[in-house]
């Protein structure tokens, strides 16, 4: 049995943007293994958001194979996870069956976790970005996931529900592994243990995670505390 949640071969994806094509990936293999929780850190339109898109199968690449060997979940951060004409209820008791938990289980868990007791019945549609990133999070917690993918949500709401979100993952990740995409490089250091930097012709991958994340960014600005690490 593999010991990889996912396996790419030969990967290649490209969007037509303002009538010029960008290439994100070519021929990109790569396989992410079981037991770590790896960063993903890069330059805005170096293709974070899109792997994990590839990753969970919400977008497919143009050439090439994604094979996956776990139970991820869908990109916490990503609003085009959720049906936005449905009310959170509903996303969260359709969620709940697609996993085989119990509906009324997962919409208390996601309604109090998230705090948006007095929105849930309100269609996804009309939430702040905020506020979707809020049920995202806690649906996320409500469901065991193998392998939590997670695009810049760390920093959603105020202190309280970030030092909530703080404490969940660091229970979850007892249990499941985390792949996180953030320009926050003080959450790549405390959550991860291996870190890929994307933007050049491959990707850059390592298990030093410290000295690769100051490297990136002394590059960038120069300024990595010591005492941050």
């Amino acid at each position: 049995m593999t010991a990889n949640h996912i396996e790419m071969y030969g990967v290649s994806k490209a969007f037509v943007t303002m009538g010029r094509r960008h290439t994100v990936f070519k021929d990109l293999d790569l396989k992410i293994s079981k037991g770590v929780n790896l960063g993903v850190i890069g330059p805005n339109g170096a293709g974070k958001s899109t792997l994990l898109k590839l990753l969970a199968g919400a977008e497919t690449p143009d050439s090439g194979s994604v094979q996956r060997y776990s139970r991820m979940s869908w990109p916490v951060g990503f609003s085009g996870t959720f049906d936005r004409e449905l009310s959170g209820i509903a996303n969260a008791r359709f969620c709940a069956r697609i996993y085989n938990r119990d509906p009324k289980e997962v919409t208390a868990f996601t309604t109090d976790f998230s705090g948006l007791a007095d929105f849930m019945s309100w269609p996804i549609k009309v939430y702040s970005a905020g506020m979707r990133a809020r049920f995202a999070f806690a649906l996320s917690m409500a469901i065991d996931f193998e392998c939590l993918l997670i695009d810049e949500v760390l920093g959603v709401g105020d202190a309280d529900f970030r030092a909530k979100c703080a404490t969940a993952l660091d229970e979850r990740r007892r249990t499941s592994d985390i792949i996180l995409v953030s320009h926050n490089l003080k959450d790549i250091i405390r959550l991860c243990d291996r870190v890929m930097i994307l933007g050049g012709k491959t990707p850059i991958i390592s298990d030093d995670v410290i000295k690769t994340v100051k490297r990136y960014n002394l590059a960038l600005t120069g300024d990595l505390e010591e005492s941050d690490a």
